[in-house]
């Protein structure tokens, strides 16, 4: 890496998008993610595919890392979100009762 300020940059990403590990971990665990927008998802997606293009254009090692991952977390919500809507509220306690 020929630019020192890139090792900002890579702390930078690398802690941003590691801030969205413990929604996903949160949502994985109560199968609920009620609480969080689809418009939130939506427009920080944008926002982090714009990140990604600028990053390629400028050819940003660490913008493109970064936003790469970020938005693959992001789409892991979007999922995970829109599966878990869809799933039965008392799944788990309709078993017991049969």
């Amino acid at each position: 890496m020929d630019d020192p300020w890139a090792v900002i940059g890579l702390i930078a990403g690398t802690l941003t998008t590691a801030g969205y590990i413990p929604q996903i971990v949160k949502g994985y665990r109560t199968k609920k993610l009620d609480d969080v927008s689809y418009l939130l998802l939506l427009l920080l997606g944008t926002g982090m595919t714009l990140w990604l293009v600028y990053g390629l254009l400028l050819v940003s090692l660490p913008l493109i890392i970064s936003n790469t991952i970020a938005t693959g977390l992001v789409v892991l919500l979007i999922l995970m979100k829109h599966r878990y809507a869809r799933r039965p509220r008392n799944a788990g306690h309709q078993q017991g009762n049969q």
